[in-house]
């Protein structure tokens, strides 16, 4: 079944560009930027190609376009020099409209392009908290408010873990230089959302530390093997939908009959799950936190 989403309000447009949905319209009936097709019940909708048209609009008014002469420039020329404009200048705003179109559009070449760009100026680490997250962030929004589909956010996803996966190889090619702990990183089960458990895999390689990734959905009894081979093991794991809020507390009581067997070792939690659990609810061993940044802190 083909969920790409082909057709968008105007509170979609103005969701995914800034673009006040008065402003929007007034750009319309003034400079007759949009054709928009009317429902039935006489509500405008825009196609892929209007919302694209949009965004390029977006990123040229940002950065100094008036809005009469991007309605003089041809359909061919605005996206010429959105490009050109990527190309030169770096800055968080373009970057976010540019990977917002390059998703749109399931367009590599754009997304490279701008990642590209970017590397020239900025640390990975900078481009993932600067650029990719408050994408992700922002995604996640558009998810949720049917915006985008699952097949935009999956491309745009797996774009950014192929990046993560070079820079990391990159680090493990090294002798870690940090060895009183080793972080075993690890989903739990039916959970498959491991982007954000990816990149804490890269800051961990980046500080010296030695890891073994496991990835998505680990039953807690698997874990135990670890314990052969290690000691002081720090667990880190990345709840996303799973466990539920529901299923938390007996989650962590099974986890602590593995940590027993462990004294030295702990279990670190992030993920939206956990958002409400504070630390005194939690076993011993047991730390929850609520942001990369936060984890990042304590390393």
């Amino acid at each position: 079944m083909n969920n790409v989403k082909k057709s968008f309000s105007i509170r979609d447009m103005e969701n995914l560009s800034g673009i006040k949905a008065h402003t929007i319209r007034i750009w319309e009936k003034r400079y007759n930027l949009f054709s928009p097709e009317r429902t039935d019940t006489n509500i405008r909708t825009y196609n892929l190609a209007s919302l694209q048209k949009l965004l390029n609009i977006t990123l040229l008014y940002n950065n100094g376009y008036k809005i009469s002469k991007i309605a003089k420039l041809s359909e061919e020329k605005i996206p010429v020099l959105v490009r050109d404009i990527v190309a030169e200048k770096n800055e968080k705003s373009h970057a976010l409209n540019s990977m917002k179109l390059a998703m749109l559009n399931f367009d590599q070449a754009l997304f490279l392009q701008t990642y590209n760009g970017l590397m020239k100026e900025k640390s990975f680490t900078q481009i993932f908290n600067e650029v990719f997250i408050p994408l992700l962030n922002e995604l996640g929004l558009l998810w949720q408010t049917h915006t985008i589909s699952p097949a935009h956010e999956h491309f745009i996803a797996n774009l950014i873990k192929q990046k993560i996966y070079i820079h990391t190889e990159q680090l493990q090619l090294k002798e870690p230089t940090q060895k009183d702990k080793v972080f075993v990183l690890f989903l739990p089960e039916n959970e498959i959302h491991e982007l954000g458990l990816l990149y804490l895999n890269y800051q961990l390689a980046l500080r010296g530390y030695k890891t073994v990734y496991l990835g998505q959905t680990m039953p807690i009894e698997n874990l135990v093997d670890l314990l052969k081979y290690y000691s002081n093991i720090r667990f880190v794991s990345y709840f996303t939908v799973a466990p539920t809020k529901d299923d938390l507390e007996e989650y962590f009581k099974s986890f602590s009959e593995v940590l027993e067997m462990a004294p030295d070792s702990k279990l670190f939690v992030l993920g939206y799950q956990i958002q409400t659990i504070t630390e005194k609810t939690l076993p011993k061993a047991v730390s929850v936190f609520k942001s990369i940044e936060q984890f990042i802190q304590i390393l």
